[in-house]
């Protein structure tokens, strides 16, 4: 259990790295997403629309940073969640969710710790920046 006490300005809260994004996750997650736009599965139109090829969907990352937060502290000690698309993702990306302790603060009785996060791929390339708060006691 992460306690408030314990926790100071600029740690670092437990990273996770995923597998390389695959063609079929793209596709098994725009069913999931309801996002069909055919950049995220097929080569020939992501490159008619100006793309070197696929992109994975955005929320995509978006969801590891979720799934950062959760494996650090309960679903429902998340008070907030927020990113920012930086650059693309793409299939063959092997994608890092990390954070860091930005604050922490009491508010309506809560203790909170404010987060900076981010994800990157392999080549150390940021691909979303964001922000996040938790609760902890």
């Amino acid at each position: 259990m992460v306690l408030f006490k314990d926790i100071k300005v600029g740690d670092a809260i437990p990273s996770i790295t995923k597998p390389a994004i695959s063609h079929l996750q793209l596709a098994l997650y725009a069913g999931a997403g309801a996002d069909h736009n055919p950049i995220h599965v097929d080569e020939e139109a992501a490159k008619a629309g100006g793309l070197p090829g696929i992109i994975a969907h955005g929320m995509l990352p978006l969801g590891f940073l979720g799934q950062l937060l959760t494996q650090w502290v309960p679903q429902r000690q998340v008070r907030s969640l927020s990113a920012r698309f930086v650059a693309m993702a793409f299939p063959g990306d092997v994608i890092t969710c990390s954070g860091k302790v930005a604050g922490k603060r009491e508010q309506a009785g809560e203790k909170l710790v404010d987060l900076e996060i981010a994800v990157q791929n392999q080549k150390g390339e940021k691909l979303q920046l964001g922000k996040a708060t938790v609760a902890l006691t």
